[in-house]
């Protein structure tokens, strides 16, 4: 059984650590096949398999189009990374978009560098490759965490050492993915921003969700004014509990509000009759608590 933990380590240097790394050649697997492992090779494009792992399922047609025109006129540049299924297939680790804009600009052969990888190092690559790409919008980067995290076996703290992200903003993408589905899709076609989602994930109900994204489309809200539109929601809905917080003082009221507007959470406040009393600060998952804590202390 080979050790993982060279493989866990590779991945916060990059994909090309996880390329170089010993461990994606399987020891010293070969499969009988016209090019070795660890060569770079002019492949047939019929040869080469999309990546079943792939998690970006959109590529920008024009951007595509632009490359193609490079590819004819310069050729490409940077290999692709392929893994070794047999002797004459191979599927795509790293070049994806590369391969598509040289179908289109009609090539029958592309440089590809040949490794052999098992399914989740494959996994890992893909997703690490995506994550390095500037261009991710914040859903797909969102996916990414998230399958790090539950198919590659890594906890969040750990994922955070190895991508040189805060935990809370890991915790933040992934939030992402409780939105409803018209509201991730939103965020995936850019018609929001990550600033208007995470301003309607504090907003418990669905419905109300909805709502404020028909808003933000309809009036084409900043996020300042989803925030406002949020936090005045949380305090109309605060002022109609028949709680015993309505006979707060005044000051004690202001402090609450001033509380949930630094930290989009709902608070309570209990005071006695001495004076002394507590602020109970709710938080719904490991997430949500990693948030608060990042609003805390910025």
């Amino acid at each position: 059984m080979s050790d993982n933990s060279g493989k866990k380590k590779a991945l916060g240097r990059g994909l090309s650590a996880l390329l170089d790394s010993s461990d994606s050649d399987l020891g010293a697997k070969d499969i009988s096949t016209d090019y070795g492992t660890g060569t770079v090779a002019q492949i047939p494009m019929e040869q080469i398999e999309p990546n079943p792992f792939q998690p970006r399922k959109q590529f920008n047609e024009a951007e595509l189009f632009d490359l193609a025109q490079s590819i004819r006129h310069q050729g490409i540049i940077q290999p692709l990374t392929v893994r070794k299924l047999s002797h004459d297939r191979y599927q795509i680790i790293a070049g994806e978009r590369r391969l598509m804009a040289s179908k289109i600009a009609g090539l029958t052969e592309v440089p590809a560098y040949i490794r052999l990888a098992n399914d989740e190092q494959m996994l890992e690559m893909a997703l690490v490759e995506n994550l390095q790409r500037e261009e991710l919008n914040p859903l797909e980067i969102a996916i990414s965490f998230q399958r790090l995290l539950e198919e590659c076996k890594i906890k969040q703290e750990e994922l955070s050492q190895k991508i040189g992200k805060d935990r809370s903003t890991i915790s933040n993408y992934i939030r992402l993915l409780k939105l409803p589905g018209e509201i991730q899709v939103a965020v995936r076609d850019n018609l929001i921003t990550m600033g208007h989602a995470r301003a309607i994930i504090t907003l418990e109900e669905e419905k109300i969700q909805l709502q404020i994204l028909q808003k933000i489309l309809e009036r084409k809200l900043s996020v300042r004014q989803v925030e406002d539109l949020v936090r005045n929601f949380h305090i109309r809905e605060t002022l109609k509990k028949p709680e015993q917080e309505s006979s707060l003082p005044t000051r004690f009221i202001s402090a609450r509000e001033k509380l949930f507007s630094r930290l989009q959470t709902e608070i309570s406040l209990k005071v006695n009759r001495k004076g002394s009393g507590a602020i109970i600060i709710p938080f719904k998952s490991d997430e949500d608590l990693d948030r608060i804590i990042s609003k805390l202390e910025s």
